[in-house]
């Protein structure tokens, strides 16, 4: 069985961060394969990816058309503004019970993720964030993952994770919800955790997109990763 990790963007600008969100993959879990599929292969410097898989009608959220096309048999699909900062081979030995694993999205209150697809869903079974999503092929899986990239084209929402909560919610896959260290949303988080509490693995933080504003940030890097790094 072959585990990897897979990037998808679409634009030169989200490539960049993709590259820069697979280095701190490499140092921190050498031994995994990295796969990118983007649309700008030539802003790829040698070395970060395995493979690139090149998007031949990309979109905003390309994402949802190529996670089904992996080629690792357990998969985990990062978004650009990700840091990975911790060993990630317990997540994976998750799929020997589990067909696919997602954080809850924490910004619950907002109109557009507590958006109605076509079903009521009690909303004990919010969205799930789509940022970090780990799966492992099989009929079942690849089937949510088609039924998503279809569902989000003729929908129309913004958002993928409006169709994504709905599919799952109808669907028999073996969902396990990750818990918050494996998605850190946000950096007050880091602040607030105690000593004894859950040690963060992967940091998703919109200020390590360039493509978004970077006069977000607020502190360097380095300084952000001492609030954890024990």
């Amino acid at each position: 069985m072959i585990s990897g990790v897979v990037f998808i963007t679409a634009g030169e600008p989200y490539t960049r961060d993709a590259c820069a969100a697979a280095r701190s993959v490499r140092d921190s879990n050498p031994a995994l394969q990295i796969d990118l599929f983007c649309d700008a292969a030539a802003a790829v410097p040698d070395g970060i990816f395995d493979r690139i898989h090149v998007i031949d009608t990309p979109h905003r959220r390309s994402k949802v058309d190529c996670l089904p096309l992996s080629r690792f048999d357990r998969t985990l699909y990062l978004d650009s503004d990700i840091r990975v900062v911790a060993d990630l081979s317990s997540m994976f030995a998750l799929l020997e019970r589990f067909d696919f694993a997602a954080a809850h999205a924490h910004a619950r209150n907002r109109s557009q993720t507590n958006a109605r697809w076509r079903h009521d869903i009690p909303d004990a079974f919010p969205q799930l964030n789509g940022g970090v999503l780990l799966y492992r092929k099989c009929d079942k899986v690849q089937e949510l993952l088609r039924d998503w990239a279809q569902s989000f084209s003729d929908a129309g929402f913004a958002k993928d994770q409006v169709t994504l909560r709905e599919l799952v919610w109808l669907s028999d896959v073996r969902l396990f919800v990750l818990p918050p260290e494996y998605n850190v949303r946000y950096p007050k988080y880091l602040k607030v955790w105690d000593e004894d509490e859950a040690k963060a693995k992967i940091l998703h933080f919109k200020t390590f997109n360039s493509a978004e504003d970077t006069n977000r940030r607020k502190r360097p890097l380095k300084s952000l990763f001492g609030l954890f790094k024990g």
